[in-house]
């Protein structure tokens, strides 16, 4: 796998407030990764240091292995971003809008254009001025992709778009990203569509990186077991050090436990209980990404 990104103490500051806080970090592709946090904890200025758009107060951003400061049409030809907020020339029509854009990329993919303007049902003779958010959206997105970019940067992509249409979406960044070889990193409140395409996840809160793993991985670490007693009532609290979290009500339990599944027999033996593991999802996994307690 190669290197598209890399943060080295990364440190970022808006009016005295620490945004990002020594963050080290590394993207390397072809995969595609969530970057996952809570509002406010980071995740746009991050996107926005790999562009070039912030410059760091401390440390270092490098994309494609040059420095953030020194991006230049080399660099930034082989990126595609869709922001969080979408600003377009509201006067152009669609269509005149592709056509701008298209001309500063002579491998403009006139094909995947129109293939997305039929899936994403986008009407070329609109105004840009009169698209509604999910319209502004699908703009955006045929904007970033284009050009097959080798490092697509999507933040928020689908947060205004209907289920079917994030649907397409998803497949489509799928086939992106064998058909381009591309990074695709995608930061999302919607967990449950981001979980069925990522190969890895980072997490960040305030300010700082709680976890980067590859999503396999996470799944075999943070597992939720059923417990259940033929014996009588359960204790009140069980006091292995892998348990997370636990929910007792008479012979039955709910436990997160931290990955032990070499645990699992010994601990059945010794409460005299039947367990059933799951992996957690995506979602339920969210607040422990964010405690570090994962590992």
């Amino acid at each position: 796998m190669r290197s598209v990104f890399e943060a080295r103490n990364l440190t970022k500051r808006f009016n005295g407030k620490t945004v990002l806080d020594g963050i080290n970090l590394e993207l390397k592709g072809p995969a595609i990764i969530g970057l996952l946090g809570r509002n406010g904890c980071g995740k746009t200025t991050l996107i926005r240091h790999i562009t070039g758009l912030y410059l760091p107060n401390e440390g270092t951003a490098t994309t494609f292995g040059t420095p953030s400061e020194k991006l230049g049409h080399a660099e930034l030809v082989d990126i595609g971003f869709v922001p969080q907020e979408v600003q377009l020339l509201d006067w152009m029509t669609v269509e005149q809008h592709l056509e701008y854009v298209s001309s500063f990329y002579p491998e403009w993919d006139t094909g995947r254009q129109q293939q997305l303007l039929d899936s994403l049902e986008l009407n070329i003779d609109d105004l840009v001025g009169n698209l509604s958010s999910g319209n502004l959206q699908k703009l955006a997105i045929i904007l970033a992709v284009c050009h097959h970019p080798k490092f697509l940067l999507l933040d928020e992509p689908v947060s205004d778009l209907d289920p079917i249409v994030r649907s397409k979406l998803l497949q489509f960044l799928l086939e992106v990203l064998q058909e381009d070889e591309a990074t695709i990193l995608i930061s999302s409140h919607v967990l449950r569509d981001v979980e069925k395409i990522v190969d890895h996840v980072i997490c960040i809160d305030e300010g700082q990186v709680t976890a980067d793993a590859v999503l396999d991985d996470l799944k075999e670490n943070l597992v939720e077991w059923t417990v259940h007693s033929s014996a009588g009532n359960l204790p009140d609290v069980f006091s292995e050090a892998y348990i997370l979290e636990q929910e007792i009500s008479g012979r039955q339990a709910r436990l997160v436990v931290r990955g032990n599944a070499g645990e699992l027999e010994s601990f059945c033996a010794a409460h005299s209980v039947e367990v059933t593991p799951r992996p957690l999802n995506l979602e339920d996994m969210f607040p422990w990404l964010l405690r570090g307690g994962w590992s």
